[in-house]
């Protein structure tokens, strides 16, 4: 089971792209560095503006790594800690289970 829920990130996104998903609309969130231990409820959208996370998903000692200017959505029903180094400003949102 946790082999599907994979955390995805996309780098580089080009302008065009970012006015397509209409992230400047979205609301936003912010941590400082540290560890944090969150459980996704619903699929989550964000777009990181400032920071640097590793991921750990929880029973895994690998990691996924992204920060600043990268697009990741995490599954639904993840739980994961994030190992904040750098200051985190980021929009997201969560899927309408609709």
């Amino acid at each position: 089971m946790a082999e599907s829920l994979r955390i995805t990130v996309e780098r580089n996104l080009s302008e065009a792209r970012l006015s397509e998903l209409n992230i400047k609309c979205w609301p936003k969130w912010g941590c400082s560095p540290g560890k944090y231990q969150l459980k996704f409820d619903a699929e989550e959208t964000c777009y990181l503006l400032k920071g640097k996370v590793k991921a750990y998903p929880k029973g895994s000692s690998e990691y996924v790594e992204f920060g600043a200017g990268d697009l990741v959505i995490i599954p639904k029903g993840l739980s994961c800690t994030w190992d904040v180094s750098v200051a985190i400003d980021k929009h997201y949102k969560f899927e309408s289970s609709s």
